[in-house]
């Protein structure tokens, strides 16, 4: 049986490791913990300690084997929960696009799509 959450860790590529870390410490306000992890230097998104797959993780990676940011393919969103508006006033400031405003979805909340200033297309998902 999979554990209560299938996904429990995603990578964000980047081009340049500290502008990122710079773009989603500002708009999420919270920072991004830049760190070296077994030779390979990341940007750790915060999250509570990962529980044998019932929490998700994620970091910003620096380049490596052929990962490039990307506009097209597999969407990550990130939690907002009740900041979605003030995440998004905060994209173009620092340094992003909006590529979808905020929408409202019914039960499952709110989403909006931007693009980090790396090239990513990341997604935004608050429940409120």
């Amino acid at each position: 049986m999979l554990p209560k959450n299938v996904i429990n860790w995603f990578q964000i590529p980047t081009q340049d490791l500290a502008r990122a870390a710079k773009f989603y410490s500002a708009i999420l306000g919270n920072p991004v913990s830049v760190q070296d992890f077994n030779g390979q230097t990341m940007g750790f998104f915060p999250m509570d300690d990962l529980d044998h797959g019932n929490n998700v993780g994620g970091c910003l990676m620096s380049p490596m084997l052929g990962d490039a940011p990307s506009k097209v393919g597999t969407t990550v969103f990130l939690a907002c929960d009740g900041q979605l508006d003030a995440v998004i006033s905060r994209v173009v400031s620092a340094g992003g696009k909006i590529l979808s405003p905020k929408v409202h979805l019914g039960n499952p909340g709110y989403m909006a799509v931007i693009e980090d200033t790396e090239g990513n297309r990341v997604g935004l998902h608050s429940w409120k």
